[in-house]
């Protein structure tokens, strides 16, 4: 998997770029602001999934533009493949983002999944571990979107069913014949529901031996990090949710399946958000990135480009050293103010400056 060609206009604070990547280390520089990350986000969005930075689609173009324009080609399960992805504003005739895919109108950008992957590591990502629940089951849902495109169909269908059904719960007593629509919610929120969380914990017991091995190296051996899923139920979703109906009915909202569940990071036994340093909360976090690349490849038989923010800064060296080994022999993008710090990895630098690219 890897990225040849990528044209940006409009994007963010980029108005025009053309980049033609190495296929190994790609090193984007500059002082803070100028840009780097927003081409590492230009990058991502041709998974199709949403922005890494939580961003809204009017956010992503230039001020003054009406739209912004991604044009990527990347070579994919032995081929070329040409992405168009376009984000347009209000005033537009299509807002939000849509795509093309080697000249064919694919909808909706999401509709781009599994073609192009790629793993994300930026500093916000230190929330996978001390933030809340909802940021880990996202860190699962988005690699599960890539791998497997059905997951997003089932995640969006429960999401959808569950809106539904809380609405309804905030007015039961008000609606005739409410407990039967309820049931049929209940069923078809316990098909769904089952479907992502048994996803989900197969992707965790793929990935835990990697993520495992990782932290191991990371840290030369000093703690032991594990994973564990937290479901809300044991065997029938649909039997927990008669089980809870009354709970359910005073609650006023729905009380299991995937949207209330968390993956939990251990290190030694302990809840790495609560008794791990700094730097093994880092640790933990870059473990889980190498191994969700590694298990990606594992699936798909290429691994993902990987992109990598203002990363090496906030290593040791030891962890540093670690990371460049690992970039060796795939292609890797990665955002530095300075880029002496890549004297030991051969590369392509970019450098970035009020939007502007140049190659150095």
């Amino acid at each position: 998997m890897k990225l040849t060609r990528l044209a940006l206009e409009n994007w963010r604070n980029i108005p025009h770029a053309l980049i033609e990547p190495e296929d190994g280390l790609n090193v984007l520089c500059g002082e803070n602001g100028q840009g780097k990350t927003n081409l590492l986000e230009a990058v991502w969005m041709l998974t199709g999934a949403k922005s890494f930075r939580a961003a809204k689609d009017a956010e992503m173009i230039r001020r003054g533009a009406d739209f912004a324009v991604l044009d990527g080609a990347a070579e994919c399960g032995g081929r070329v493949q040409t992405i168009y992805l376009t984000v347009g504003g209000p005033g537009t005739q299509r807002p939000g983002r849509t795509a093309r895919l080697n000249g064919v109108d694919k909808g909706r950008a999401a509709s781009l999944a599994g073609t192009f992957t790629a793993v994300v590591f930026e500093p916000d990502h230190l929330g996978l571990i001390k933030g809340s629940p909802g940021g880990r089951r996202r860190f699962l849902d988005a690699a599960l979107c890539q791998l497997y495109p059905g997951y997003l169909a089932a995640l969006r269908r429960y999401s959808r069913v569950l809106a539904q059904k809380n609405a309804l719960l905030k007015q039961y007593n008000r609606l005739p014949d409410a407990g039967d629509l309820l049931e049929v919610y209940d069923q078809q929120l316990a098909a769904f529901g089952q479907e992502v969380t048994g996803r989900r914990i197969a992707y965790l017991e793929a990935l835990t031996p990697l993520a495992v091995e990782n932290y191991r190296r990371i840290s030369q051996g000093r703690e032991k990090l594990n994973l564990a899923y937290k479901a809300t139920f044991e065997g029938s979703l649909l039997e927990a949710y008669r089980r809870l109906r009354p709970a359910e009915l005073r609650a006023g909202f729905c009380l299991a399946g995937p949207h209330r569940e968390d993956l939990e990071v251990l290190l030694d036994g302990q809840p790495a958000r609560v008794y791990g340093s700094q730097g093994q909360q880092r640790s933990a976090v870059l473990a889980l990135k190498l191994a969700e690349a590694t298990q990606a490849e594992a699936v798909t038989g290429e691994h993902p480009v990987m992109l990598l923010d203002d990363v090496l800064s906030e290593l040791d060296d030891a962890r540093q050293n670690y990371l460049l080994t690992r970039m060796t022999g795939k292609q890797v993008f990665v955002t530095a103010c300075d880029s002496a710090v890549f004297g030991r990895a051969e590369g392509r630098v970019y450098r970035l400056e009020n939007g502007a690219v140049t190659q150095a």
